[in-house]
């Protein structure tokens, strides 16, 4: 691990912890309270993709919304069948040449709502009859306005630039209408379980977060790998990772990095792996026994313990979700792994250089 920490403040000593810390911790009871207000708007909104036969859906999002964006790709078309595409905004922004969206379903995820690009883009789908769906924690914003059906997120005010709860309540809603749009009842239960699992998680992550985060002080480069529903997630947790410690932290599919990528390793070289229970075990198994024999250093999260034990650094998260559902999970460990790196570089998480909590783009 190379680099030096560019340390400048500390967030540690007395007073309240940071706004993220907080935020992550709440996280439990974000979940309960959007699965619960928002479930007569997902059922009315299951209940008009069946009655319109929507055949596409359109996902825009930007950032983390993003990332959830492609969670929900894997989600609706394993589980209902229906191809999904991610928007290019910048065609109905800059080129002026947006794509025909007749039968459509135009779902955009966006924590403030008030992205250009993301509400020109359900505009756009609404000039042309398509149906149009927003998730979004401000039923006020200009995005909420503009859809046809909006599914809010009840996570309170998100004030750390880094979302953390809004993210993983995103992802939730989206389960939620996959599986409100299946009618099945098992995997909707399975759903209204995440809160009581994501409190199991932190109790199990926090503290060897917290304990490991020192490790990786001077790391300034890694991977973060998954496959499947949880790709989405390596996405995030290297964007976390971005955000708060800037470390150039890449995701990658597995299957992608051994197409090239895997010649990067070498010893101490720091892979995160996020690796769930389900049918990918048996490969994510093969791959860190490759990464093994590089000598990787190895960040193993899962909920399977011989996978967690590949790892120099070990960060569980609650056994009990199916495979669909653990990355609402496996992505708290790793927002942990990133707030407490960016601390023991001395950088504030609640003030990214650089960023600031409504990024407008068009």
């Amino acid at each position: 691990m190379n680099g030096e920490s560019g340390a400048t403040a500390g967030t540690r000593g007395c007073g309240p912890p940071p706004i993220l810390e907080q935020e992550i911790l709440e996280q439990p009871a974000a979940l309960a309270r959007t699965l619960e207000g928002s479930a007569r708007a997902l059922e009315e909104l299951a209940a008009e993709i069946r009655r319109r036969d929507v055949t596409c859906i359109m996902l825009v999002a930007r950032g983390s919304s993003d990332n959830a964006g492609v969670y929900a790709k894997y989600l609706f078309q394993a589980f209902n069948g229906i191809p999904v595409a991610m928007a290019t905004p910048s065609l109905f922004t800059f080129h002026h040449r947006p794509p025909r969206l007749k039968d459509v379903l135009v779902l955009a995820i966006s924590q403030s709502g008030r992205s250009e690009d993301i509400g020109e883009v359900v505009a756009e789908a609404v000039r042309q009859g398509a149906l149009t769906a927003a998730i979004t924690a401000d039923p006020d914003s200009p995005l909420a306005a503009r859809a046809d059906k909006t599914l809010i997120l009840k996570t309170g005010p998100e004030k750390a630039v880094a979302a953390t709860k809004t993210f993983s309540s995103s992802l939730a809603l989206v389960a939620a209408l996959s599986a409100a749009l299946e009618k099945s009842p098992q995997r909707q239960a399975e759903v209204r379980a995440l809160p009581e699992l994501a409190e199991k998680t932190l109790a199990l992550a926090r503290q060897p977060a917290a304990e490991k985060a020192e490790r990786y002080r001077y790391m300034s480069r890694c991977v973060v790998i998954s496959r499947g529903f949880s790709y989405g997630i390596a996405m995030e947790v290297a964007l976390k990772l971005k955000e708060l410690t800037y470390v150039t932290a890449e995701a990658y599919s597995s299957a992608d990095f051994l197409h090239g990528p895997m010649a990067m390793v070498e010893p101490g070289f720091p892979v995160i792996l996020i690796a769930p229970s389900g049918v990918l075990i048996p490969h994510m198994m093969e791959f860190s026994a490759a990464l093994q024999e590089r000598s990787a250093e190895i960040v193993s999260i899962s909920d399977v313990p011989a996978m967690l034990a590949r790892g120099t650094t070990r960060l569980p998260f609650a056994e009990g979700a199916p495979e669909w559902l653990a990355p609402i999970l496996s992505v708290i460990p790793g927002q942990l792994l990133a707030y407490h790196l960016a601390v023991a570089k001395g950088f504030d998480p609640d003030s990214p250089r650089g960023l600031r909590k409504v990024t407008v783009t068009r």
